[in-house]
C-alpha cells in the first residue's frame, strides 16, 4: 500500500462525518441551510448551536437521512449517505420528544430496536441489561414509562439510542423539555455516557451552557450558514464575528467605526483588539462580555483596567450565584453595559441610581467589521 493510499484509509477511519458544502432549498426564498461543511473526528461529541430557524435541525435531519440535501454531499465513515434511507445508516437518535412506547417496560423500550434488527435472541436480554446499567436504571427494568420520571423516561431513551451499538449518535434537543436542574444533571450524563462508549457524537441545542458543557466541538450556525466552528474554550475567547461574540454568553454590544487601535463612537475612540484586518472608518462593531468588565464605586480600585468610564447603575438583578448590573455612561450616549459582579461578597452594594466607574482591558473588547 503506497502512503497515499495509507492516508487515504487513516482518513476515512479517522473522520466519522464530513459535510461537503451542504444545502438544503425549501423553496421559500432562502436557503435553510447555505454550504455547510465540516469533518467530525471519530468519538468526538459535536454541538450544533443557533437560535431558531439557524438551520442547525435542518442539518441535524440530513445526517440522519430525513431529508435530502439539494446541494453538497455527506459521508458517515467515509461512504456516502445519500442513497441510504435512515435505517441503513448505523445511528442512534435520541428527540426531544422521546418516542418511548408507553405500554411497554423500560427494558422491552431498550429491547425494541434489537428485535427490529434481528439479533440473536439469547444475547437480547444480556445487551439490555448492560445498558439500562450504563444509565443508572439497572433496577427499574421492569416497570412501564408512565412509572418513571422525566430524567428516568431519558436514560431510557438514551439506552434505545444506543444498545445496538451505532457509529453516529445523534442528539435532538432531547433536553429542552426538562426542569433547568434535570437538564444539567442530564447535560452530564450524556457526557459520561460518551465518553464511556466514545461513540461519536452529534447534538443540536440553542441551550449555550450545554453546547459549552458536553462538547468536545461546536458549531455555531445563523442564517443557514456555519458561522464557527471551534473547541468550547476558543468559541469562547476567540470568536471569529460579532454574530458569535453575541450569541456566546451575555455582552454589551456597541456600533460605531473602525480606528486605529479601537473603535469610533462620536468623539472619542474606545481601545480594544481587531478580530480581523479592518480599514479606518469602515462600519464595525465592538463586544465586550459582562464578566470581563470591572466595577467599582467612583475613584475605585480599576487596577488592570485600560479604559475607564464613569456610570450611573440603572438596573441591578440578583442571579442567585451572582449580580448583575445595567449600567449607563455619559461618555456613550445610548449603550447600556452589562456586567457580572466579581466579588460575592459585595454583592448588591451598588444601588440603582449610584455614581459607578466600569473598566475593562483593551484585549477584552473584540471589534468585528460589521459584514463579518
Amino acid at each position: 500500500m503506497t502512503p497515499t493510499e495509507v492516508s487515504k484509509q487513516r482518513e476515512a477511519v479517522d473522520i466519522a462525518v464530513r459535510a461537503r458544502d451542504v444545502s438544503m432549498d425549501f423553496g421559500a426564498g432562502s436557503l435553510a441551510v447555505d454550504r455547510a461543511s465540516f469533518e467530525l473526528e471519530a468519538g468526538r461529541f459535536l454541538t450544533i448551536l443557533g437560535p431558531s430557524g439557524s438551520g442547525k435541525t435542518t442539518l441535524l435531519r440530513m445526517i440522519a437521512g430525513f431529508e435530502k440535501p439539494t446541494g453538497g454531499q455527506i459521508t458517515i465513515n467515509g461512504k456516502s449517505v445519500e442513497a441510504a434511507p435512515p435505517h441503513r445508516r448505523s445511528i442512534g437518535m435520541v428527540f426531544q420528544r422521546l418516542a418511548l412506547f408507553p405500554h411497554m417496560t423500560a427494558a422491552e423500550n431498550v429491547a425494541f430496536p434489537l428485535k427490529m434488527r434481528r439479533f440473536n435472541p439469547a444475547t437480547i436480554p444480556d445487551r439490555v441489561a448492560r445498558y439500562l446499567d450504563l444509565v443508572k436504571l439497572d433496577s427499574l427494568g421492569n416497570r412501564r414509562i408512565n412509572e418513571l420520571s422525566g430524567g428516568q423516561q431519558q436514560r431510557v431513551a438514551i439506552a434505545r439510542a444506543l444498545v445496538f451499538e451505532p457509529e453516529l449518535l445523534l442528539l435532538d434537543e432531547p433536553l429542552a423539555a426538562l426542569d433547568v436542574k434535570l437538564r444539567e444533571e442530564m447535560q452530564l450524563e450524556f457526557r459520561r455516557i460518551q465518553r464511556e462508549l466514545g461513540v461519536t457524537t452529534i447534538n443540536v441545542t440553542h441551550d449555550q451552557r450545554e453546547a459549552l458543557v458536553v462538547s468536545d466541538d461546536i458549531i455555531v450556525m445563523d442564517g443557514g450558514r456555519i458561522q464557527q466552528h471551534a473547541k468550547p474554550v476558543d468559541l469562547y475567547r476567540a470568536p471569529d464575528n460579532a454574530f458569535v461574540a453575541r450569541f456566546l454568553g451575555l455582552s454589551t454590544s456597541l456600533s460605531g467605526h473602525a480606528a486605529k487601535g479601537g473603535l469610533a463612537l462620536g468623539d472619542i475612540v474606545l481601545r480594544g483588539t481587531h478580530a480581523g484586518p479592518l480599514a479606518d472608518g469602515a462600519p464595525a462593531e465592538a463586544t465586550v462580555r459582562a464578566e470581563q468588565i470591572r466595577i467599582a464605586a467612583p475613584v475605585g480600585d480599576m487596577d488592570g483596567c485600560d479604559t475607564v468610564l464613569d456610570g450611573t447603575v440603572r438596573d441591578t438583578i440578583f442571579e442567585g450565584e451572582r449580580q448583575l448590573y445595567i449600567v449607563a455612561s455619559d461618555a456613550v450616549p445610548g449603550a447600556d453595559f452589562r456586567i457580572y459582579h466579581h466579588d460575592p461578597t459585595g454583592f448588591g452594594r451598588h444601588e440603582i441610581g449610584a455614581k459607578v466607574s466600569i473598566g475593562w482591558a483593551d484585549r477584552d473588547m473584540k471589534i468585528f467589521g460589521t459584514g463579518t
